[in-house]
């Protein structure tokens, strides 16, 4: 069986808005990792690796952005609004209704 191999937030769908890049996003909120690491080419366990150290980093804020300290919600905005503007860019559709 093949290894899968992560493309790189900057790969990925939606503009990184997966669970993958999620947590690759999570990780610059936090200073894990630097802005520059994508994770492009990263497999299956450095990706684990690195989920458990962003699920560790939000623990102490019950996993809500509501209650980082003022200067990790900022950059939780400033991150996450960015990010949504280049999907939404780029026709990400987030309507969730059945109708067509």
């Amino acid at each position: 069986m093949k290894e899968q191999i992560y493309l790189g937030v900057d790969q990925d769908a939606d503009a990184g808005l997966t669970p993958l890049g999620r947590i690759v996003i999570d990780a610059w909120i936090f200073g894990i990792l630097p802005e520059s690491e994508t994770c492009a080419g990263w497999n299956t366990s450095r990706m684990q690796i690195l989920y458990e150290e962003v699920y560790a980093a939000w623990e102490p804020y019950a996993h809500l952005p509501s209650r980082l300290p003022p200067e990790l919600q900022q950059r939780h905005s400033s991150f996450y609004s960015h990010r949504i503007s280049i999907a939404k860019n780029s026709g990400w559709n987030t309507d969730l209704s059945d109708e067509s």
